[in-house]
């Protein structure tokens, strides 16, 4: 399943959490992290497990859980407390290798076992350079097949805290170069993994004219979906990342240029040379469009 968009909603927060579902995104994250107090999080935790046993089975593959880290002991607490049917799956933050991500599905199959789920049901999302040492082994997500890992994203906030920044942009507002470089150890380790790359949230929840510069830019780049910590932000991001109509058409048009000339590596279309990458690219616009339903 791809999704486009991911919004937060404090997992202590009834309100919060029903506007979130309200909302357009195409998945929900209910927060156990940085959202809640650690005095909070039994409760935030007994909240949770209400609303994925009463709402999740109604949407399904839409509601998701942050939990704690793995090297906390509120993430074992987390994962007991919230494993039900209606879970989707959990967003894992701060890993330092994709062996936390392991260790987090090792759990999961216990704890599926325990609910009479599915094995392999529930999904795992890594917030894979929050850390340093999870931006040093952003390629141990590529040497193994890691069948619940079903995206990965990346954190800017968290890392600048972890290497005692005090910023992540420079003067003119751009990435500076770090994070530049997260960003693209995001793209590729999800290229390696075959999985979803989506991009970090845009802070300014006030600003649509930048948050769709932004997520543009994050879909030309290859993300296929980005994080909301706002409802507002929700559908000018399902936007971004849906294929236009001429994105359709253009689309269209190169798969039937390669069918009328089977056999041939490279086609013209308007005056332009086409290969292979081209046709690929075109496959994916349509795949894209059939599982947002766009004609």
């Amino acid at each position: 399943m791809i999704y486009r968009s991911f919004l937060f909603a404090p997992g202590d927060s009834d309100r919060k959490i029903e506007k979130a579902i309200a909302s357009n995104a195409d998945a929900i994250i209910l927060d156990l992290e940085d959202a809640v107090v650690a005095e909070n999080r039994p409760m935030a935790r007994t909240q949770v497990r209400d609303v994925l046993q009463a709402t999740g089975p109604t949407m399904p593959g839409r509601l998701w859980v942050r939990i704690n880290p793995v090297c906390t002991d509120d993430c074992l607490s987390d994962l007991a407390a919230i494993t039900c049917d209606g879970l989707a799956g959990v967003m894992v933050p701060k890993p330092d290798s994709a062996a936390d991500i392991d260790t987090v599905s090792y759990y999961l199959a216990a704890l599926e076992r325990r609910e009479g789920l599915a094995a392999g049901s529930i999904k795992i999302l890594s917030v894979m350079t929050e850390t340093g040492k999870g931006f040093l082994n952003a390629a141990s997500y590529g040497n193994a097949d890691r069948p619940r890992l079903s995206g990965v994203l990346w954190g800017a906030e968290d890392l600048s805290a972890a290497l005692g920044a005090s910023a992540n942009t420079d003067e003119d507002g751009a990435l500076s170069f770090t994070y530049q470089m997260a960003r693209s150890l995001c793209l590729a380790a999800a290229s390696a993994g075959e999985i979803q790359a989506i991009d970090t949230v845009y802070t300014d929840f006030k600003n649509p004219d930048g948050l769709r510069a932004n997520s543009l830019a994050a879909r030309r780049e290859g993300f296929l979906g980005k994080i909301a910590i706002h409802p507002n932000q929700v559908d000018i991001i399902n936007e971004c990342f849906s294929p236009s109509p001429d994105d359709i058409a253009h689309a269209k048009a190169v798969i039937a240029a390669f069918a009328e000339n089977p056999g041939k590596g490279t086609v013209g279309l308007n005056g332009k040379m086409l290969d292979r990458p081209h046709q690929v690219q075109a496959e994916r616009v349509l795949s894209l469009a059939e599982a947002f339903n766009i004609q």
